[in-house]
């Protein structure tokens, strides 16, 4: 599948006047799909390893278990996005915005989420050791048995709304 084919099921799914985009199991892994309206979409178990998601509206997408590690995903909009499972690695989520994403045992090890916005977001047994978290808003955000192990933390607005030194 490349851009011209996500675009174009895109303006179909606007003609029909549909909520939603089914890209479930897709392979789109390396595509640019950077700035394009992918919100509500079907994704679950997608491909879309080092894809270039830059500033894309994900918000309330279905992203269950799908394979995000190393994906370019600065300034997406991933609000109320379902990525339980989902592999994110590596990602670069820099000015993400997160807010009430559920990222329940989601796999973030490794990923830049400075200044990301993920108030109120769901990281229950989520990996996010050695992730980079400066500056991220994590403002009654649910951390219950994630593993923080190595992360960066500088200047975080924690859960309880104090900041991380």
């Amino acid at each position: 599948m490349t851009r011209e084919d996500v675009e174009r099921l895109i303006a179909e799914r606007q003609a029909r006047g549909a909520l939603e985009l089914y890209l479930k199991g897709t392979d789109l892994a390396g595509l640019d799909l950077s700035g394009l309206d992918l919100h509500n979409a079907r994704l679950r178990q997608a491909k879309l390893h080092a894809a270039d998601l830059h500033e894309t509206n994900l918000s309330g997408a279905d992203l269950v278990e799908a394979d995000l590690s190393l994906c370019d995903l600065r300034k997406a909009d991933l609000y109320q996005a379902n990525l339980t499972g989902a592999d994110l690695s590596g990602a670069n989520l820099t000015f993400a915005h997160l807010a009430q994403a559920n990222c329940t045992a989601a796999l973030i090890c490794e990923a830049n989420l400075t200044f990301a916005d993920a108030r109120r977001a769901n990281f229950t047994l989520a990996d996010l050791g050695r992730s980079n978290l400066r500056e991220a808003r994590l403002n009654n955000a649910i951390l219950d048995q994630a593993d923080l192990t190595g992360a960066k933390l500088q200047g975080t607005v924690m859960p309880n709304g104090s900041k991380h030194e």
